[in-house]
């Protein structure tokens, strides 16, 4: 049976759209690309005392229970759906050495990269956010983050997605996070993340003998709005040194830029061969 192949090319024009939608896609610019330049938190754990005040003061913004538990060497806490942040207390080379655990606000988060409903946003000014109008409750941010941040309600009749997000709200108005405003010991120093940086480099340089040179979330996962400094190495504090450099959505950006092109062109290739092969079959029926 032969197809006619003026019908099959006249519906097969439409996928100029699709490969011009692929361009399109694939041109885009690249994540964490902002006009404004991200904000973050450093956070040295040389000056931590391991108070709490940080947590009190986020479960106080946010609505959340105050905390019931305290830091202790042999309990590891971690966040759930009513706690945003915990303070651990580890026990490392250099004694015991309190850490705080939170959202590390990637720059090119894999949380965002896999929700397909864009919940989950990188803002210009850099906090991670999530966006309850937009979530379908498909839980791919929390499968996707190699921090394990998202939390999910499971037990809600309205369930959210809960994370820390930076006291966004308050970081729009020119503020600064409620757990870097409650800090007695100074310990979390809110700024751009370039600022923050330079800063931790500084204290470094004049401090060989108090720190370890290394910025955790400078580099790990393609940068971090949370960085740390240590005077013990981060593997004691209960971190994952393995991380690769580069983002996690890099090693799948070009395939993913490519996806709609191909979800695009090819039901509108098999509609052309449908469509002209109905047409041909008409035609053959009529010629009977």
């Amino acid at each position: 049976m032969s197809i006619n192949r003026r019908n099959f090319f006249k519906v097969l024009g439409v996928t100029g759209v699709s490969l011009t939608t692929g361009t399109a896609i694939a041109s885009r610019p690249e994540a964490g690309e902002s006009e404004t330049e991200f904000c973050g938190i450093l956070y040295d754990s040389t000056r931590c005392i391991g108070c709490q005040s940080c947590e009190y003061a986020c479960a106080e913004t946010h609505g959340l229970p105050e905390p019931t538990e305290f830091p202790d060497p042999a309990v590891v806490r971690k966040t759930d759906e009513t706690r945003r942040m915990v303070i651990n207390a580890v026990t490392t080379d250099d004694g015991e050495i309190y850490v705080k655990k939170q959202c590390m606000h990637c720059n090119d988060p894999a949380c965002g990269a896999a929700c397909l409903t864009k919940a989950i946003l990188k803002t210009e000014e850099g906090p991670v956010i999530w966006r309850s109008r937009k979530c379908m409750g498909c839980r791919y941010c929390m499968v996707s983050c190699p921090y394990d941040m998202p939390k999910f309600e499971y037990h809600s009749a309205n369930p959210k997605i809960e994370k820390c997000d930076m006291c966004f709200d308050r970081v729009k108005e020119g503020g600064i996070p409620a757990c870097a405003e409650s800090c007695p010991a100074e310990a979390l120093t809110f700024g751009t993340r370039r600022e923050l940086i330079a800063e931790a480099r500084k204290r470094i340089h004049d401090n060989p003998g108090q720190y370890v040179d290394h910025i955790y979330g400078e580099h790990e996962a393609g940068g971090t709005g949370y960085l740390y400094i240590s005077p013990v190495p981060f593997e004691q504090l209960g971190f994952d040194t393995s991380l690769q450099k580069s983002s996690y959505p890099a090693l799948t950006k070009e395939f993913l830029y490519a996806v709609p092109a191909v979800f695009v062109l090819w039901p509108a290739m098999l509609l052309g061969l449908q469509q002209a092969t109905k047409n041909n079959n008409k035609n053959d029926h009529q010629n009977e």
